[in-house]
């Protein structure tokens, strides 16, 4: 267990809270009620804590590891900023602040340092006590962001997370605990102190979000256990929620309220902040600055978004600017081909995401557009969003063929949604089934047919992978060792052996175990020249008509296997 908050803390931490958050995006936006009831604070929480994992990693990646590990300023640094330029919507900029919180006393610069005490004095702070404070800046920060405060959301969580630490006597993970228990605990009582959460019974979206990344906190501090549920139930999600006097006409906009969304990044100086708060202030409401350093994030609600603009041009330099019509919020309308922009449109095009030359090169013979993935770097939910624009249609199917890219798929589909693209995520967990998929792909189709179809198809093929063990480790077959070969089925690990060919074949023979009618072997890059007919023979000789398809993949696993 943990007993400092390190570098290689704050990583376990980045990536534990962007799974947590990804697996909870779908449910923290249908209960997106307050201030605009429209559905995307799981997503934009999602997307500022990406931005921030980023940048954590990129400290890593740029770190000369001969000499030294990053420093835990070095990346709760990054954390703060990635997230400051990241920043979506009302709740990732408070989330943001959050950070950046926590980053002046766990990071302190010159300007923010808490004062030392003298040599003869009392003695350093426990890394214990360093969190409360933290959590306690954390809380104070994100209430001095926001122009009006309103008890009920997302700032009530953060100062119960940072009372309920304070109030704990114990060591690092057990503050980190308390501080999820407590956030747990207060964002429960949210409907209570927020009408429009009493009216759809649901909590605090935002809340929620900021109870995620705490409980990640604390499995990163306990030495990282599964990602576990709070610790304390709250209200159950309502089937559609409708706020009062919205019950006709468009659903994103609150009578009365704001019609635009204004956020950009500031390069001014801190003394022109004042002003700029004191401007926005009378144009809207749920304002929200925060950085500081000479460069802020900017939200605003505003029925005059060129006014809301000029107060930054006036403050410094805003980029990045984004203005969003809350009725845009809404499911928005198929682009039909030629609309939206230069070049050629298509009615309907596939996304495939691979590693490996010859994957890519059998992906877009079949007709898709291809996202090259790197071995170590999974592409970002801001790249798959790409990809789903360069490929110029109206419908777009994506297909991630990776499991661990499900959250930053269904970020980048929503994304797409939001220009105009209607997108459907079929949850490929293996380039096999997304092979799979783009052989029954007919774009005559309508659209939920072909959907429908490509997704029975992937569901219907069973995915295998071999590969290398690179450390000894504790697996759901029993203990490997460095260089023993691995054979995984549907995600675990079911065979452990010294070579390639047998574990293929011990893998072929468990999964056709069940049925099958045809094998499908793509071979990696390092795959011995001979393994596809070896394995073709064993097929032919021991599973009568079973066919088998092989293609060069040349991805970075030796081989991958599915069976139809």
């Amino acid at each position: 267990m943990p007993d400092t908050l390190d570098a290689p803390v704050v990583r376990t931490w980045c990536h534990l809270a962007l799974d947590a958050l990804g697996r909870a995006r779908e449910q923290i936006d249908a209960i997106n009620v307050y201030p605009v009831p429209d559905g995307d604070t799981g997503t934009n929480l999602y997307l500022t804590w990406e931005s921030a994992t980023q940048a954590v990693e990129a400290v890593f990646t740029g770190h000369d590891a001969a000499r030294s590990e990053p420093t835990v300023a070095d990346t709760v640094r990054a954390l703060a900023h990635g997230a400051l330029i990241g920043a979506r919507g009302n709740s990732g900029v408070i989330l943001a602040q959050v950070l950046r919180g926590m980053s002046e006393v766990l990071a302190p610069t010159t300007d923010d340092a808490e004062p030392t005490a003298p040599a003869a004095g009392p003695p350093a702070p426990t890394h214990a006590e360093v969190l409360r404070r933290a959590l306690r800046r954390a809380a104070t920060s994100a209430y001095q962001a926001v122009a009006r405060p309103v008890e009920g959301t997302v700032l009530t969580v953060a100062a119960a997370a940072a009372d309920a630490a304070e109030g704990t006597a114990g060591d690092l993970a057990a503050v980190a605990e308390a501080a999820h228990r407590g956030a747990a605990g207060a964002l429960a009582e949210t409907p209570g102190l927020l009408e429009p959460l009493r009216r759809a019974s649901v909590v605090d979206a935002g809340g929620r979000g900021l109870v995620v990344v705490l409980a990640a906190l604390a499995d990163a501090l306990a030495g990282n256990p599964p990602i576990r549920p709070p610790g304390r139930p709250w209200p159950p999600v309502t089937a559609q929620v409708t706020p009062a006097g919205c019950e006709h006409g468009d659903p994103h906009l609150v009578p009365g309220g704001p019609a635009f969304e204004v956020t950009y990044l500031l390069d001014a100086a801190d003394g022109a902040v004042p002003a700029l708060r004191a401007r926005l202030d009378g144009l809207g409401d749920s304002l929200v600055v925060v950085g500081g350093g000479g460069l802020w994030n900017v939200h605003v609600h505003v029925d005059d978004a060129g006014a809301a603009v000029e107060a930054g041009i006036e403050a410094g330099r805003p980029h990045r600017i984004r203005i969003t019509h809350f009725g845009d919020a809404a499911p928005a309308v198929p682009r039909p081909p030629g609309v939206g922009g230069a070049g050629e449109h298509r009615v309907r095009a596939v996304v495939a995401v691979v590693r490996g030359e010859g994957l890519a090169r059998l992906c877009a013979e079949a007709g898709a557009v291809v996202l090259r993935a790197q071995a170590d770097e999974p592409p970002s939910s801001g790249e798959l969003a790409g990809a789903v624009s360069r490929a110029r249609a109206g419908e777009v199917v994506l297909l991630p063929n990776d499991a661990e890219l499900r959250a930053a798929a269904g970020a980048a589909a929503e994304r797409a949604r939001q220009d105009g693209v209607r997108v459907a995520v079929i949850p490929t967990r293996a380039v096999v089934q997304g092979i799979a998929a783009l052989a029954v792909h007919e774009p005559a189709r309508r659209f939920e047919e072909d959907v429908v179809a490509m997704t029975a198809a992937a569901g219907a093929t069973r995915h295998a992978e071999l590969t290398v063990a690179e450390r000894r480790s504790f697996t759901t077959a029993g203990v490997c060792q460095a260089g023993d070969v691995l054979g995984l089925v549907d995600g675990d690990v079911a065979v452990i052996g010294d070579d390639l060919t047998e574990v293929a074949r011990t893998v072929l023979d468990r999964m056709l175990a069940a049925g099958g009618e045809l094998v499908t072997l793509v071979l990696g890059a390092t795959a011995p020249p001979d393994l596809a007919d070896r394995l073709g023979a064993h097929v032919r000789a021991t599973h009568l008509a079973v066919d088998t398809v092989v293609y060069h993949g040349d991805q970075p696993s030796p081989l991958l296997v599915g069976v139809e």
